[in-house]
């Protein structure tokens, strides 16, 4: 059986969405890779991807300041410059939205973490191959679900595992098939599994 090795199973971490969540995340994931750096061990490249420009409405709730709204700077430029200028990373942004076939890597050796707000972002990150973190949240509560096929079938034959070990585990679409639908405007749902903004 193969072992997994980081150096070359996790070439890249790519954070979708920069707002209240995503920022976090990606400050977070930078701190932990300016770590591996100083301890010389394999450190996989930060790409951020967010269309978003940075608003008024989003300085104070999210990490950002007026100054960035003024310029009207792209999210992801400016949690990246941060990024890079405190950390010396060499952190990437992409300004626009995520797709699957453009943004992912075709060989599955990366880690894809959601911090998006919407159905149409969700579809395609379930798409996406390799790892993805997803999370959510409502009122009371949230949940993380770490998942690598969106294919049921494919985890359904894979489920009782080899010694212990599972390759397919679901994405979060497949545990939560809703969160890949429009919201309903008013319903229960909409409370029980509000994605992370």
């Amino acid at each position: 059986m193969n072992l997994f090795d980081p150096n070359t199973h996790i070439q890249s971490i790519v954070i979708v969405g920069c707002g209240g969540t995503g920022a976090q995340v990606a400050r977070i994931v930078g701190r932990i890779v300016y770590d591996m750096q100083r301890a010389r061990l394999h450190t996989p490249k930060i790409i951020l991807i967010d269309p978003d420009i940075v608003e008024e409405k989003n300085v104070g709730r999210q990490l950002f300041t007026p100054a960035d709204a003024a310029l009207r700077l792209p999210k992801v430029e400016v949690v990246g410059r941060r990024l890079n200028m405190a950390l010396g990373l060499d952190t990437a942004w992409i300004v626009e939205p995520f797709q699957h076939d453009k943004h992912g890597d075709r060989y599955g050796s990366q880690v894809v973490i959601s911090c998006v707000d919407n159905h149409i972002a969700r579809r395609e990150l379930h798409q996406s191959r390799g790892i993805l973190i997803g999370a959510g949240n409502y009122r009371d509560g949230g949940q993380v679900v770490i998942g690598n096929t969106p294919d049921a079938e494919l985890m359904r034959r894979h489920i009782d595992g080899k010694e212990g070990k599972y390759a397919y585990l679901p994405k979060e679409g497949l545990l939560f098939p809703s969160l890949l639908e429009p919201e309903a405007p008013c319903s229960v749902s909409k409370w029980l599994l509000k994605p992370l903004a």
